[in-house]
C-alpha cells in the first residue's frame, strides 16, 4: 500500500485512486493508535463537506474509531471546517476530523485533523499520527453494523451547525447588521457554508447555494477568476453593499465591494486590523504568512502593533495564537482568525466581522479600504499556480536554492527572504515569490506591486524566467 502523508493542511488525494474507503480506514486506524497513546478516554468530532462521498468517508472514519473503542460525535449533514473545530472545543472532545479537500478540484477529497484547542492539529502530533498509520486496512468494515454503533452510543449525532449558529449570535449584533438596511450577497461555491449563512442573514442574496459535488467545474477557491458570476450579479442585477465568498469547506474568504470589485485576503486582513486596532482600540500581535502583503507591517507600525511572519499553513498561525495575545492572524490564501474566537480560520466569521464594521460605521467597503490606503498606500497583488513538469520544477527550485535568479526581466533583485519559499524583493514595496505547494503538484508564484499593471508585469517576467530555467 502507498504511504500516506499530510501536507500543510491535511491529507488530500484523488477520489477512487488514493482517496478510498480502504485508505481512509487506514488513516482512521492510525488516528486511533495515536489517540490511545495520548488519551485515556478519547472522543472525536467528525464532519464532512459537500464533496463526493463525504458522508460515506465520514461514516468510515466513525466506524473505525468506534470499533476501536472511541466515542464519535458525528455531524448528521454537511458542515464547515470551523464548525468541526468549534465542536471539538465546545463538546470537549480530544480531536476533530473533517472530510474535505477544501478548495481543491472536485476529483479530490481529503482529511483534516483538528486539535482539542479548536484549531489545526500541530505538526509534531500530525507527524506522530502519520507514523502510526498501518500499511493496510485489516478491519472488515462490512461486519461493523451502523445501527449497533448508534444503539450502543459509540456514535452520536451532534448538531454542529446550530452550535455554530448560537456562537455567532453570542458574538455579533446580527440585529444591527440587518436593521441598518445593508444588503449582502453570498457565494457558497456549492460548499458547506450554504445553509448556515441563510439562517444567520435570512435576506442575503445567494449564489451557488445548492449541492453540486462537481462545483460547476470550478474549483471552490474564492479567487477572482472563480467569482466572475458573483461580480457580474453585483454589478448588473443585485443592489447589494458587499459580497462574501467562501471556499468549499467554509474556512477561506474573499469579498466584493458594491461595484462587484474583488477584495482579496490581503485587503481583508488589513481591514480587520484597521477595525480592531483603529476603531475598537484593541491591542495584540499580528501574525501572518510569508506570502502576505508587506503592507501588514506598515499598518501594524501605524497602530504600534508587533508583527510575526510565519511559514505557510494556518497551523503556524494557530500555534502562535495559543501562546500569545494575537489580534489578527491570517494568510494570503484567505484563512484568517481574530481575537475573541477560536484559533481557526473561518470565512463566514470574518465576513460577518466586516459586515458589522460596515454597519457600525455606516461606511462602504471601498471607503474603508481607502482609509487603509491612506495609511499604507495602495497596492496590487497577484498569484499564479503553475502546473509544470517535474523536471522543470526541480530546475527552478535548484536555481532558487543557489540564488541564481538575479533579476526577473527588468526587475533587479535587491534582497531575498527564505522563510518558506523564496521572496525576491526589487524594492521595499514590490517583490516576486516562488514556492512549491504543500498540498498540490503545483509551483505557486506571487507578486506585489504599487499598481495592477506593475504586478502583471512582474508576474509575466517571473513566468518567462521560470520557463527558461
Amino acid at each position: 500500500m502507498n504511504t500516506i502523508k499530510f501536507g500543510t493542511d491535511g491529507w488530500r488525494a484523488i477520489i477512487a485512486k488514493d482517496f478510498t474507503v480502504r485508505n481512509v480506514a487506514r488513516v482512521s486506524a492510525g488516528i486511533s493508535n495515536w489517540l490511545f497513546k495520548k488519551y485515556k478516554e478519547p472522543s472525536v468530532v467528525v464532519g464532512y463537506d459537500c464533496r463526493f462521498g463525504g458522508k460515506m468517508f465520514a461514516e468510515t472514519v466513525a466506524k473505525v474509531l468506534a470499533f476501536k473503542g472511541i466515542k464519535v460525535l458525528l455531524a448528521p449533514d454537511f458542515v464547515t471546517t470551523p464548525m468541526v473545530s468549534l465542536g471539538v472545543l465546545r463538546l470537549q472532545a480530544t480531536l476533530g476530523i473533517m472530510i474535505t479537500a477544501s478548495h481543491n478540484p472536485p476529483e479530490y477529497n481529503g482529511l483534516k485533523l483538528k486539535g482539542s484547542h479548536g484549531g489545526p492539529l500541530f505538526e509534531p502530533d500530525v507527524k506522530n499520527v502519520e507514523a502510526l498509520i498501518p500499511d493496510d486496512n485489516i478491519i472488515n468494515l462490512e461486519t461493523i453494523k451502523w445501527e449497533g454503533l448508534l444503539d450502543q452510543r459509540w456514535v452520536e449525532y451532534a448538531d454542529l451547525e446550530n452550535l455554530y449558529f448560537d456562537e455567532v449570535h453570542q458574538n455579533f449584533n446580527i440585529k444591527k447588521i440587518i436593521n441598518t438596511g445593508l444588503k449582502f450577497a453570498f457565494d457558497a461555491m456549492h460548499g458547506s457554508g450554504q445553509n448556515v449563512i441563510q439562517k444567520i442573514l435570512p435576506g442575503i442574496k445567494c449564489l451557488n447555494c445548492t449541492l453540486d459535488p462537481f462545483f460547476r467545474g470550478i474549483s471552490p477557491e474564492p479567487l477572482e477568476h472563480n467569482l466572475i458570476t458573483l461580480s457580474e450579479k453585483i454589478r448588473n442585477h443585485w443592489n447589494v453593499d458587499a459580497g462574501l465568498a467562501v471556499d468549499g469547506d467554509g474556512d477561506r474568504i474573499a469579498m466584493m465591494d458594491d461595484n462587484g470589485r474583488y477584495v482579496d485576503a490581503h485587503h481583508i486582513l488589513l481591514l480587520l486590523i484597521h477595525y480592531l486596532a483603529g476603531y475598537k482600540q484593541m491591542k495584540g500581535k499580528i501574525v501572518t504568512g510569508f506570502s502576505s502583503t508587506v503592507k501588514v507591517e506598515k499598518l501594524a507600525k501605524h497602530y504600534k502593533l508587533p508583527v510575526q511572519r510565519v511559514k505557510i499553513g494556518f497551523k503556524q498561525i494557530s500555534e502562535v495564537m495559543m501562546k500569545e495575545n494575537v489580534l489578527v492572524g491570517g494568510e494570503e490564501s484567505g484563512g484568517i482568525s481574530i481575537a475573541g474566537t477560536i484559533p481557526e480560520r473561518d470565512g463566514i466569521w470574518m465576513g460577518l466581522t466586516l459586515f458589522q464594521f460596515m454597519a457600525e460605521t455606516n461606511k462602504s467597503l471601498r471607503t474603508l479600504i481607502e482609509e487603509v490606503y491612506a495609511i499604507t498606500g495602495a497596492f496590487s497583488y497577484q498569484r499564479q499556480d503553475l502546473k509544470i513538469d517535474k523536471e522543470l520544477k526541480t530546475r527552478v527550485l535548484k536555481k532558487c536554492q543557489e540564488n541564481a535568479y538575479k533579476n526577473f526581466g527588468s526587475y533587479k533583485v535587491t534582497r531575498i527572504e527564505t522563510v518558506d519559499g523564496w521572496k525576491f524583493f526589487f524594492n521595499p514595496n514590490e517583490w516576486y515569490m516562488i514556492r512549491p505547494s504543500g498540498t498540490e503538484p503545483l509551483l505557486r508564484t506571487y507578486a506585489e506591486a504599487k499598481t495592477d499593471e506593475r504586478a502583471s508585469e512582474i508576474m509575466r517576467a517571473g513566468y518567462e524566467s521560470i520557463m527558461k530555467s
